[in-house]
């Protein structure tokens, strides 16, 4: 199955994540806590008002709900060819020449594997350079990004001697400038376009792939992902294939069946160590950095391993994956007595001694890197503050007790996390402008282009708001000092929720010595679309202080907001129909009255025109996901023949120029450069190639891509086949996006008020938490 762009972990058909450390798979999602609560009101929200002034319209025969489909992970994007005679199914290929040793017991084996495992552990701690003693097996590109790391980390290099232009002298620790360069004016964007592949290697490429059944559709995709050598590698190695975005293991086996015949087995070396390495990978779209060995050893027997235990081993040997230890002590030291004793069949004597649980994980090198370098960057922000800076007079000038509050807080904290609603916005900006105030230079980061403009409203300069992408690329901010690192003394980064880890490594990174960086999010929403839960992280380990703001969020969207936060759907006054539930009895149904509202119900009522309403719903699949209401809506708001690659001008889109970063924008022309988008004021080009793969209509999205922004109303659509894909963190996500106005169109029944009170946010698998707990902070929260 082909994703479409911008879904995100868990959501191939519906937007809520499927975080559960069970090993990321083709089955359905996750259900919801069994019985629903008999006292919750099913449509409470608020009084069931029928803005519409016409009569909802019969479903067509035709129109049922179809299932949504919510497959526990997102397919990645990849080419829609069909597969045929790549997707025979698991079954074992070959299993003759099998081990004619005798059997052994259960427990025989396991005791072999413990002492398997003991004499790893002791040849990586002998092999230990640095926290992740795995990467010193490390080759190639991984092998140079691990050194890099460490050289940047240890004060040895900067991080621009890693760039091609010459370096400045050597410096023990970069710190921060005296005098920031003058913002860059933000010029046109231009869509990333990917790296473009030799006629050779894909013509090489094609040649393999269709001697092994598969579609020529996946050479591009698959010498993006394996390089230029991606046919020669592939001969050798078909479950190389599973590299390749969308692919699948039964794919990957009908292929290697094709080029190995009967060389091809399900206990191949070659096998094991490329599903371990895609367990993995969907793990991570899940948002999990690690997973515990028992899901990925479970994972392999549904593969037909049947020796999962030594797939694993050969896996983290191979560097394939990292190997890591949670719980007790780091790596335990064993006694010849205690060895003896377990070789002769019995237990440890210290076996059933009590103690914190050890928890195996594996992991991929590239979040482990990102994790440990996360870690240090903080650990080295709260260490090299100023913490004596007198900012009293900035926080008795204050607008709010909690922004006073934040401003105190940040003075004497090179880290701070702050937690509140939208109201609470308006903290960081008060904190911006007091630290201009007092000459320092002082930035907001906004997840979106749309926060960016908010953020820019609240502290009345324009020149004090960024978007995330947009400072890290240079285009926004205010630019780089000669050492590489960002050209500023305080940071906030609003959104916090939606940063990954690899993203919160770069920009942490980039940051000087004695920078201050300010955490700001509503801890409430739908976490981020890349791997790891970086804002959770850091309030969960206590590392730096925390400001809670106590400003609520008006209104009586507010109010319903704030009830959903701790697990109540509570009915609200709305005497303006600020909140208006409009119940529907199907799929059909809700499509119908979900164009209505845009079109017609809205814009009477509230004076809010159809392209300020954001349609918001489960998932991209279904009777009345993004697809089916993208075009009604397109339809009805702007029919056309889709000219220009299936868009005309005028059409709402959202722009993935990147996984996880969704940008809505409007279509305005289009030419042989590409697709011409307006984003938000910003002019941005989309090339030919790569409209398909990275544009979609946008009148309606789902919770996740509307996630760090707003709209003046929001109409959020609940069909009875999205129950499964509800949680609280998703319904309070999509229900605070309307500024002014919220209709939601209700066909969930009880499931709306179940999942609000008993499905909360799916816990993520990271090691962010235990290395923030593991590292000296002075300012740590007690």
């Amino acid at each position: 199955m082909t994703a479409l762009p911008g879904e995100t972990p868990g959501t191939g058909g519906t937007d809520t994540p499927q975080d559960a450390v069970s090993p990321p798979d083709e089955a359905g999602a996750q259900e919801p806590a069994a019985d629903a609560d008999p006292a919750s009101d099913g449509a409470g929200a608020a009084e069931v008002v029928d803005p519409a002034s016409t009569e909802a319209a019969e479903p067509d025969a035709g129109a049922e709900a179809e299932a949504a489909s919510t497959e526990g992970a997102t397919e990645a994007e990849a080419p829609s060819a069909d597969t045929e005679g790549a997707s025979a199914g698991t079954e074992a290929a070959s299993t003759d020449g099998a081990s004619s040793e005798p059997e052994l017991s259960e427990a025989q084996a396991e005791l072999a594997a413990q002492r398997e495992l003991r004499e790893r552990i002791e040849q990586r701690k002998a092999a230990k350079a640095a926290p992740i003693a795995a990467g010193a097996g490390l080759s190639g590109t991984a092998a140079d990004l691990l050194a890099a790391v460490r050289a940047v980390e240890s004060g040895e290099k900067t991080g621009s001697a890693f760039f091609a232009s010459p370096a400045p002298a050597q410096a023990p620790r970069r710190t921060a400038p005296a005098a920031a360069q003058p913002p860059r004016t933000p010029a046109p964007q231009a869509a990333p376009a990917p790296q473009s592949a030799s006629p050779e290697a894909l013509d090489a490429v094609r040649s393999v792939l269709v001697e092994g059944g598969a579609p020529e559709a996946l050479a591009r995709p698959a010498v993006g992902a394996l390089g230029e050598q991606a046919g020669e590698l592939l001969r050798t190695d078909p479950w190389q294939l599973l590299a390749v975005p969308g692919v699948r293991p039964e794919q990957a086996d009908g292929f290697a069946r094709a080029l190995l015949g009967a060389d091809c087995g399900p206990d191949d070396g070659r096998r094991t160590a490329a599903l371990v390495g895609w367990v993995l990978e969907r793990a991570a779209l899940q948002g999990h950095t690690a997973l515990d060995a028992e899901a990925v050893r479970a994972a392999l027997a549904e593969r037909a391993v049947s020796d999962p235990d030594a797939a694993v081993l050969e896996a983290v040997e191979e560097g394939v994956a990292l190997l890591f230890q949670e719980g007790g002590d780091e790596e335990p030291e064993e006694t010849e007595a205690d060895a003896e004793e377990t070789d002769e069949g019995g237990l440890a004597p210290d076996a059933d001694a009590p103690g914190e649980p050890v928890r195996i994980l594996l992991g991929l090198d590239r979040y482990a890197l990102a994790e440990e370098s996360l870690a240090d960057g903080l650990a080295r922000l709260v260490n090299t503050c100023e913490k004596a800076a007198d900012w009293a007079e900035a926080a008795a000038a204050a607008p709010s007790p909690s922004a006073a509050e934040l401003i105190r807080t940040t003075a004497a904290a090179g880290l701070v996390a702050h937690s509140g609603g939208e109201a609470a916005r308006a903290e960081p900006a008060a904190l911006i402008a007091a630290a201009r105030g007092l000459g320092l230079r002082a930035f907001g980061a906004a997840h979106s282009e749309d926060g960016r403009r908010r953020l820019s409203a609240a502290t009345g300069d324009p020149d004090t708001a960024v978007t995330l992408a947009g400072l890290l690329s240079g285009a926004q901010g205010p630019g780089r000092d000669e050492d590489g690192a960002l050209a500023l003394d305080l940071l906030v980064v609003l959104d916090a929720p939606q940063l990954d880890v690899e993203g919160a490594a770069v920009l942490v990174e980039a940051l000087a010595d004695g920078a201050r960086l300010v955490l700001s999010g509503d801890p409430g929403v739908l976490g981020s679309a890349g791997a790891g839960r970086v804002f959770a992280d850091v309030l969960a380990a206590r590392t730096c202080p925390q400001v809670v703001s106590r400003t609520p969020d008006p209104g009586p969207i507010g109010e319903l907001v704030s009830g959903i936060g701790i697990g109540e759907l509570n009915q609200v006054d709305a005497p303006g129909k600020e909140v208006v539930i409009v119940p529907v009895r199907d799929a059909g149904e809700a499509v119908h009255r979900t164009v209505q509202l845009v079109a017609d119900s809205v814009p009477r009522a509230f004076s809010i025109p159809a392209d300020e309403t954001q349609v918001i719903t489960v998932g991209h699949g279904g009777a009345a996901g993004t697809r089916v209401l993208n075009e009604a809506l397109k339809q009805r708001l702007n029919p056309g023949p889709g000219r220009f690659g299936g868009f005309d001008p005028g059409d709402r889109v959202v722009h993935v120029p990147a996984p996880g970063r969704a940008v809505p924008g409007v279509v305005r022309s289009a030419d042989a450069e590409g697709l011409h988008l307006d984003c938000g004021g910003v002019p941005v080009v989309v090339p030919q190639e790569r409209v398909e793969s990275s544009v979609r209509h946008g009148w309606a999205l789902s919770a996740h891509q509307a996630a760090g922004m707003r709209w003046p109303a929001a109409v959020v659509v609940l069909p009875g086949d999205a129950a499964q894909g509800l949680s609280r963190p998703w319904v309070y996500t999509a229900f605070g996006r309307g500024e002014r106005h919220l209709s939601v169109v209700h066909g969930v029944d009880q499931a709306l008020p179940h999942a609000v009170a008993q499905v909360p946010a799916q816990e993520r698998t990271t090691r962010l938490r235990p290395l923030l707990e593991a590292l000296p902070t002075p300012d740590a929260a007690s």
